[in-house]
């Protein structure tokens, strides 16, 4: 079984008031899309070297686009856990 997928945040680019771009570094477990998050946040979209794929895994940086009331409070150095591992 895999660990809960982490996510550390970069930076955050606001699109609104529940959606955010962020770059992210995964730095635990596998994230993928449609994972929710503590927060509430879900992970929307992977872009890595210009592509959309579906999952990302440690030690990978990619750009996400997220969502959710959690979006407001994200900020550069914090880490959202995945609320199930992402097998």
């Amino acid at each position: 079984m895999n660990s809960a997928a982490r996510l550390q945040i970069h930076s955050v680019e606001r699109e609104g008031f529940d959606r955010a771009v962020c770059v992210v570094r995964c730095i635990g477990g596998t994230a993928r899309v449609g994972q929710e998050y503590a927060g509430p946040v879900t992970l929307d979209s992977i872009l890595r070297y210009g592509k959309e794929v579906e999952v990302m895994d440690p030690p990978h940086s990619a750009k996400v686009w997220l969502s959710g009331a959690g979006v407001r409070t994200l900020e550069r150095g914090a880490v959202v856990t995945a609320l199930r591992s992402g097998e």
